[in-house]
């Protein structure tokens, strides 16, 4: 019913999920000669994870923060406190009301990101919780999948910096293919 009320233009419909990335990036698939092994020579050093909270509206927009701590309530909310500006925005200017499909993460539905639920709702923002054990029902997982297999797969990063790099320029590769707005939020 969602997507259907964001395909007629009644809603602005958004897939919330996150994800992360190392310097060693996964070798998917690969061709060999006969014979032949595959290797792949890995650093010594593994490096801090790049941690990935992303938004994804069909068709029209990618949004992500980056971030090498571990997501919390206190960073999840920043990100939607962001997003409740750009709700209000648009409940301003449109009449349409903003709703984020997440899964039931514990950052998503701790006592202190519920505290900012009403405040979000009144700024235009909805939740909407998935099911347990649903991650086909959120959109945006196909974008990590193809983020990490089409754009990164085999890849091995000497830094942090170089992961960094490499990521922001595939979301970016990925969504000028696809004709998406990309917009980057900035933790302080």
């Amino acid at each position: 019913m969602l997507e259907i009320s964001a395909a007629v233009g009644e809603i602005c419909l958004k897939y919330l999920d996150e994800s992360g990335f190392s310097l060693w990036a996964e070798t998917l698939y690969t061709w060999m000669k006969i014979g032949s092994q595959k290797r792949i020579e890995q650093g010594k050093k593994k490096g801090k994870r790049l941690n990935i909270c992303g938004l994804l509206e069909r068709g029209k927009s990618f949004e992500y923060g980056l971030t090498f701590k571990s997501f919390k309530s206190e960073s999840y909310i920043k990100l939607m406190n962001w997003q409740a500006v750009q709700a209000e925005e648009r409940l301003k200017k449109t009449g349409k009301i903003t709703v984020v499909v997440q899964d039931q993460g514990s950052i998503h539905t701790s006592k202190l990101t519920k505290s900012n639920y009403e405040k979000w709702e009144s700024l235009g923002l909805y939740i909407f919780l998935l099911p347990s054990y649903s991650p086909e029902l959120n959109r945006i997982e196909n974008e990590w999948q193809r983020l990490k297999e089409d754009e990164l797969a085999g890849q091995m990063f000497e830094d942090e910096y170089e992961l960094s790099v490499a990521v922001m320029a595939g979301i970016q590769t990925r969504q000028n293919r696809n004709g998406l707005a990309v917009k980057r939020f900035i933790f302080n």
